[in-house]
């Protein structure tokens, strides 16, 4: 092939010159993409807990679409970026309540580099046929990685945590939180397909068929799927109900040193659970067949003080019912967060050991690096807590009672371990003192209504200072307390042991998206090789 030359008159000729670009021009088209990029990022904020602005988050997407189609990786990893900054700055202002801004930004920086990523990867897609369900696949790919990686993962602002009031809801069952977020990114991917569609018609008046019918299932299957869905969601009993009793004991004051409080935590704990067995004894309120007490309602160790171990027997013999009780023991050198399940009779009869423990928080990766940075950080977590090895099931008075211990809600592989092991029932003891009245209580317990319909069971949240609550297989919250107030709910709930799809499936749909992701990338990239060939030609 011969390539000729054209001259610069015979260009000018047929292709007239415009006028050049004004600096203000220049800035102006560089700098609304990223506003547009940072803005979205917050819109995604905002539809999350404790707000019920779920369907925020199409627009979100849509708007995340449209500043990444046809982008260079360049311009996309920094749009990205700014996106991950948007959503994560707000989203997670609640890890730097007590410890300050340091440990809040260096987190939101490292987890926004995964957003960063994955908008590269939305951008390499965005120009292939059917790109929302590619895009949306890329997504979710992300937030695989970011499950897993750096330090067992940090999942928290998975799109699905988002969606508990949203009519997606129903696909948690079918294929767990991987499922429920792909479909709510593709409907806000294929939102953005059906505007920009629509806007190319009007302008041309010509449009791909096949590209307009992708867009518009992009939007509609998503909505079908999780109407289709419903018949997943139920909460009729499958075993018989049981009473659940949940306390909340109230901790002295909020703040990191709600540990040099132990005694009185374990008192108030205590306190409220004999202040019920007066109620049950007086027929306020009917007799539990169990009680669930919060993570660290006892940091006093029963097993090696005496006295706390009389004070958790005394109450758990006022209520004549077994307690699943939230200690801190030390077995053999190691540190546990611990659950101990405590007989009225017989004291302590079984235990479960928290698996997926919190970095910085119980223990500290980096620790000689932290502390030559800030000693007050490493002398926050003076010993590392140890992992326990095996799924927590208690048998409390014929029910099973499958235990999530705190920040293990946000994984999937804990919740789904103790189904499969059994629970009819889930508890999710936790602690949010350290963290005062910010969002996070509210993002939790969002995570435990999703959980809740993911598995189909009922799911008990007794935290210390609360919010404590009591959420059905469908996910509605019943009862709920105030934040740092001392309270109990009692209540009769059902018990299922029938396996959702999702619980089934476990793993499985979120390596199938990541599959689709990996080819859509790989189509991309062969068909940018094929065309840079082409242009060399």
């Amino acid at each position: 092939m011969t390539v000729t030359a054209t001259s610069v008159d015979e260009s000018d000729a047929l292709h007239p010159r415009t006028a050049p670009e004004s600096r203000a021009a220049r800035w102006l088209r560089r700098l609304v993409p990223a506003a547009a990029a940072a803005l979205s990022g917050v819109l995604l904020y905002i539809s999350f807990p404790p707000r019920t602005l779920w369907w925020l988050a199409l627009p979100a997407f849509a708007v995340f679409g449209w500043v990444l189609r046809g982008r260079g990786w360049k311009a996309a990893l920094g749009l990205g970026y700014l996106f991950g900054l948007g959503f994560l700055l707000p989203l997670l202002v609640w890890t730097g309540v007590e410890v300050g801004p340091g440990p809040w930004l260096a987190l939101v920086a490292i987890e926004a580099v995964f957003v960063a990523l994955v908008g590269v990867g939305v951008a390499a897609v965005s120009k292939l046929p059917g790109s929302p369900v590619w895009a949306a696949a890329v997504w979710i790919a992300g937030e695989a990685a970011r499950a897993r990686v750096p330090f067992d993962g940090f999942p928290w602002g998975k799109i699905a945590f988002g969606q508990a009031d949203g009519v997606f809801l129903p696909l948690a069952a079918v294929g767990g939180t991987p499922v429920l977020g792909f479909a709510v990114v593709l409907c806000g991917f294929g939102l953005y397909d059906v505007v920009r569609l629509s806007l190319r018609a009007r302008r041309t008046r010509v449009v791909g068929r096949g590209a307009a019918a992708v867009a518009l299932l992009s939007v509609a299957v998503p909505v079908v799927g999780a109407l289709a869905a419903r018949p997943l969601v139920s909460d009729k009993a499958e075993d018989g109900t049981t009473t659940v009793a949940v306390i909340q004991g109230n901790v002295p004051r909020a703040g990191l040193d709600f540990n040099s409080q132990r005694r009185a935590v374990l008192d108030y704990h205590a306190r409220e659970t004999q202040r019920l067995a007066a109620e049950v004894e007086a027929g306020k309120v009917a007799k539990p067949d169990f009680v669930l007490w919060p993570e660290n309602s006892s940091d006093i160790d029963p097993f090696a003080n005496p006295d706390a171990y009389a004070v958790i027997d005394g109450a758990a013999k006022a209520i004549g019912v077994p307690i699943s009780v939230g200690g801190v023991v030390e077995r053999d050198g190691k540190l546990l967060n611990e659950q101990i399940l405590w007989d009225p009779q017989k004291g302590p009869v079984d235990t479960y050991d928290k698996r997926q423990i919190q970095p910085f928080g119980e223990y500290l990766p980096l620790r000689p690096l932290l502390d030559m940075i800030n000693e007050s950080w490493t002398s926050m977590v003076r010993q590392d807590f140890s992992r326990g090895s095996e799924p927590g099931v208690f048998d409390m008075d014929g029910a099973t009672v499958g235990l999530v211990t705190c920040y293990e809600a946000a994984f999937d592989w804990t919740v789904r371990s103790e189904v499969t092991d059994g629970a009819q029932l889930i508890s999710v003891p936790s602690n949010n003192a350290t963290f005062d009245r910010s969002e996070m209580t509210y993002q939790q317990l969002a995570m435990s209504r999703i959980r809740a319909v993911e598995h189909s069971r009922t799911v008990a949240v007794p935290v210390t200072s609360g919010v404590s609550a009591i959420i059905l297989p469908d996910g509605t919250i019943t009862q709920r307390t105030g934040m740092f107030v001392a309270d109990s709910l009692v209540q009769e709930v059902p018990l299922r042991s029938s396996l959702t799809p999702a619980t089934r499936l476990g793993v499985l749909p979120e390596i199938a998206l990541v599959l689709v992701a990996a080819g859509g990338i790989g189509w991309a990239i062969a068909a940018g090789a094929r065309g840079r060939r082409t242009d060399d030609v």
